[in-house]
């Protein structure tokens, strides 16, 4: 090629560079702006819309052939008041391509959706105007709607109350409580003629649950015309034995296939005191344990609890409940003991507790075998500190999603020959989340627990990891029992536990609830003695279904040990 075609070709090519570098650095913007050609269609446009003629302004956009967000915005405002739904929303959807900063047309494609009733994606594009304008107040107040009309009381009120909403005019009850209602108004940390705050919403919950006559409640919010809002408090009461003979039956005699019986009285004299006992007179595992507790002084930020629990239990420690195991060890544990807790329900962020027990227990028929040391043996007067401290760590409301933790602590003594000290720390995190935008036909569950123990500690304070009705670290496909004698399932100093869970519910009358749903369950638990602990991670996969009935829960588990093979049915009662 000659210098002179070079040269020009090098000016083409400069040139295409230089027009490429300003369309890139050009504001983005500024392209969906209206040019001095759209600049009358738009004040035309502008005329029609304060005089509401919604179909002139369809034609005048429709005749346009520049883009323009702002005649897009138009076009999509006059197509909604026409009712022509999805029109709209590509008209404002355009508009957003051309403008994404704009937060008018996420609020305006929430408007279509919330027209035709599609409140999650409502709500999305809602959430995509506060990002917008976190401050927007119609956004705000739009988005606490869109949440109350879903039942999502929570998000409601998160947004709601950027805009000082919902005004409380009255709460109401239903059916009315037979507990005290001043006992009960202490409990509300809100009260009428002012703004619900969600965190008062949060630590009314905690506190209404603590009272423990309540096994199932509810807050909702109702509209009215001068725009307040009531609050209706919705609960089933536990009183006195129950409501009607045959709950009083039920209650009662529930734990009769599991030799049992369990008198209960709740809310005692109006003030929420309760008295629950168990009874059990399986051979291989006597109990008796009764607890008393109630609001501490009249205060439903504060409750107490007195514990009586006597214990007559035969052991055989084996590595498994079905099939050839060898016996590890064997033992009669008798325990006595008696306890203190008292709880605070500080906010509905966080809690705290703390107890003392005092306790004796002595070992009979012992047959040591590779299990049971000389330090597990330890028998005598046992004396155990108890704190513990739970806090939330994260809520999305949006989400109906929670995040808890919790850290306890359980320092001891035992005068026996010689005496011994020791140490029981544990955590917990818990997740719990509704994935749908409305009702709890789905529930998803994960609960993280972590224990350590330091010291000596007697037999019965170690760690056990199966099913077994005084145990709670479940490991559903690990039955904690053999011939009716507890010891089968894996027990240590220290473990760690994974429970995950999903229901699903398939049928509910307003008396009964049904849920169906699989699991999954991994753990671990170490110990020094060569007859105890797991050894290797264990691994339990099922399903199960659970049956609510006058605010009782009865639980049926199949889990399948991924190790070993082993299959566990097993039926209990729910906490």
């Amino acid at each position: 090629m000659d210098p002179a075609g070079s040269a020009s070709a090098r000016g083409a090519l400069i040139r295409i560079v230089v027009i490429l570098v300003l369309l890139i650095s050009f504001p983005g913007h500024l392209l969906g702006q209206a040019g001095p050609s759209n600049d009358r269609q738009i004040v035309q446009a502008k005329q029609l819309l304060a005089e509401e003629r919604w179909q002139e302004i369809v034609s005048l956009v429709q005749s346009t052939t520049a883009p323009s967000a702002e005649l897009d915005f138009y076009y999509g405002t006059a197509l909604a008041r026409l009712e022509r739904w999805e029109d709209a929303r590509k008209a404002f959807q355009a508009g957003s391509r051309l403008q994404p900063q704009d937060k008018r047309f996420p609020l305006e494609l929430a408007g279509v959706a919330f027209k035709q009733k599609h409140y999650p994606q409502a709500a999305g594009h809602l959430r995509r105007a506060l990002e917008l304008a976190p401050d927007d107040s119609y956004g705000n107040d739009f988005l606490g709607t869109v949440y109350f009309l879903e039942g999502n009381l929570e998000a409601a009120l998160k947004y709601w109350n950027r805009v000082g909403k919902p005004q409380i005019a009255e709460v109401k009850a239903e059916p009315t409580p037979q507990v005290d209602p001043v006992l009960l108004d202490r409990a509300f940390a809100f009260s009428p003629a002012n703004t619900m705050r969600l965190p008062e919403l949060l630590t009314t919950d905690l506190r209404v649950r603590g009272l423990g006559i309540f096994p199932s409640y509810q807050f909702e919010l109702q509209a009215r015309e001068d725009g307040k809002f009531d609050l209706l408090f919705r609960n089933r009461e536990q009183n006195g034995w129950g409501r009607n003979r045959w709950e009083r039956l039920f209650l009662l005699f529930r734990g009769l296939p599991f030799q049992s019986v369990n008198p209960e009285f709740h809310n005692l004299k109006h003030e929420a005191i309760n008295v629950v006992s168990l009874f059990r007179w399986d051979a291989e595992k006597r109990r008796v344990a009764a607890t008393l507790s109630g609001p501490f002084e009249g205060n439903p930020k504060f409750r107490y609890e007195l514990i009586a629990d006597l214990r007559s239990e035969n052991w055989d420690i084996r590595n498994s409940f079905s099939g050839p195991a060898p016996l590890l060890g064997s033992l009669n544990l008798r325990r006595e003991a008696l306890g203190a807790n008292f709880a605070a329900f500080v906010s509905g962020r966080w809690q705290w507790s703390a107890g003392v027990e005092v306790s004796h227990r002595d070992f009979r028929s012992v047959i040591p075998g590779v299990a049971l040391t000389s330090d597990l043996l330890a028998k005598g007067y046992q004396l155990k500190q108890q704190a513990e401290l739970d806090a939330e760590i994260l809520r999305i409301p949006e989400r109906r999603l929670t995040v808890e933790g919790g850290i306890s602590s359980q320092p001891g003594r035992i005068w026996s020959r010689p005496a011994h000290s020791f140490e029981k720390l544990q955590s917990s995190l818990r997740l719990h989340w509704l994935p749908q935008a409305e009702g709890d036909d789905y529930e998803i569950q994960h609960h993280i627990r972590a224990g350590k123990t330091f010291g000596d500690v007697p037999f019965d304070e170690l760690f056990m990891l199966g099913l077994e009705r005084d145990n709670d670290l479940w490991m559903r496909g690990h039955i904690g029992t053999r011939d009716g004698r507890k010891g089968s399932a894996p027990l240590g100093r220290s473990y760690f536990l994974s429970n995950w869970e999903a229901d699903k519910n398939i049928y509910r009358n307003g008396l009964l609830t049904v849920k169906l749903g699989p699991f999954v369950d991994t753990g671990k638990i170490t110990d020094a003695s060569p007859g105890l602990s797991s050894h290797k991670w264990l691994w339990d996969v099922g399903a199960q279904a659970k049956a609510r009935l006058f605010g009782v829960g009865v639980g049926f588990s199949f889990g399948k040990d991924l190790r070993s093979g082993n299959n566990a049915f097993y039926v209990s009662m729910l906490r």
